[in-house]
């Protein structure tokens, strides 16, 4: 019925609609069944989260499929008593970890703690200046030759297919209504609907390509010879690039950088 509601309400031509229908989306996927504090400080340490078994951090993430992964989100986890807060690692449902992060804020973690960071189709969700604040504080938690990798969507490729008319919008169009059926409505076939959705769907601020990325990383303290590019579940780590997900990986640019 909550599918059918929202099916019914899904209008592609309404960003700021679509954004209040993917809220109530993102606040139903951050319930649980248990919630347990494990870790609590206002600047956890590289040996504090070492106890915990973590290595790295995952972003935009509820759960995180790394074994040594520590899980973050701006949505607080819930699980009708015990909301998750800033400063406090969580054990969900007896097994993964959690904690609320604000990428656009200083994150809760000494210098150099963890040795690498993953991020999938979050950097398109901030600003600019947000963007580059968030890769300095990533700099700053990596240990010396830890790693960043972050995916987003490619703006070259939307750019290429819409000047070529190349199958890409269609076969991605696809994968969209696939992962969306009984949930959205089809996508609609227009190039100019498939160009614009990129830049004003999903609560998207700043759309990147390879030079844009190689610029923030740059800015963010990265030296120009330790970024590269690579290409799906490829990469410096094979642990960190498995957690690459398959759908949207048809329009993804995924970079790395090394500290």
């Amino acid at each position: 019925m909550a599918a059918e509601s929202a099916a019914l309400a899904w209008d592609w031509e309404d960003p700021q609609g679509l954004t209040a229908i993917v809220d109530g989306f993102t606040s139903d996927m951050a319930r649980c069944e248990k919630l347990e504090l494990v870790a609590e400080a206002p600047l956890l340490t590289r040996e504090a989260l070492r106890n915990l078994g973590i290595t790295g951090i995952e972003f935009a993430q509820f759960k995180t499929d790394h074994p040594s992964g520590l899980a973050s989100d701006l949505v607080s986890v819930h699980d009708g008593q015990t909301v998750t807060r800033p400063g406090g690692i969580y054990r969900v449902d007896g097994s993964t970890l959690f904690i609320k992060l604000d990428a656009c804020e200083a994150l809760p973690f000494e210098d150099g703690c963890v040795d690498w960071v993953y991020a999938e189709h979050l950097i398109e969700h901030i600003s600019l200046t947000a963007g580059l604040t968030w890769l300095k504080e990533v700099r700053r938690i990596l240990a010396p030759a830890g790693i960043v990798r972050v995916t987003t969507p490619d703006l070259k490729l939307y750019v290429q297919s819409y000047i070529s008319g190349d199958r890409f919008f269609g076969k991605h169009r696809r994968r969209i209504n696939m992962a969306l059926s009984g949930i959205a409505p089809p996508m609609p076939e227009r190039a100019a609907f498939m160009f614009n959705q990129l830049f004003y769907i999903y609560g998207h601020r700043w759309i990147y390509d390879e030079a844009e990325l190689r610029y923030v990383l740059g800015e963010a303290g990265f030296a120009a010879e330790r970024i590269q590019v690579h290409s799906f579940r490829a990469g410096a780590r094979q642990d960190v690039a498995n957690l690459d997900q398959m759908l949207r990986n048809d329009e993804t640019i995924y970079i790395e950088a090394t500290a």
